[in-house]
């Protein structure tokens, strides 16, 4: 195995790890989950997107855990591993937009006691977006 596809594979593995190890937070309704998805949509009321809050809220979680669910299918099957790595790349583009554009924020709180994740979740969702960059690039350069 070439060093490139060796990198390659650790990148889609690390990716694969971290949505995945997501899904039972997402989809369990997680006390963290709750506060991240209620924090983005009560924001969406404040920019005139109101309308659709209350569904962001209720099922947020579920969608971006099932996208995420269904990149980490496309990035371990190579013929479809570039279509992966878009997909991987936009779902986390969203996350780090609401990281950054939102009350939501860097250092996050994870609980109602208001004890914050130190930027954790948002350190890894930039190691997600750098990594399904690189896999897209690189998955390009094996055909």
């Amino acid at each position: 195995m070439s060093a490139k596809r060796g990198f390659t594979l650790a990148l889609i593995a690390f990716v694969v790890f971290v949505f995945i190890q997501s899904l039972f937070y997402k989809f369990a309704g997680s006390e963290q989950t709750d506060i991240i998805f209620t924090t983005i949509a009560e924001w969406m009321k404040t920019v005139g997107l109101g309308f659709i809050a209350p569904t962001f809220a209720s099922i947020g979680g579920y969608a971006v855990g099932g996208t995420e669910l269904i990149a980490s299918g496309l990035l371990i099957y190579s013929p479809t591993r570039r279509l992966g790595a878009v997909l991987g790349f936009v779902v986390i583009s969203g996350a780090i937009f609401f990281h950054l554009g939102t009350p939501l924020g860097v250092d996050r709180v994870i609980n109602e006691a208001g004890d914050t994740d130190g930027g954790a979740l948002f350190y890894m969702a930039c190691g997600v977006w750098v990594s399904c960059l690189l896999i897209f690039l690189l998955s390009n350069a094996e055909k």
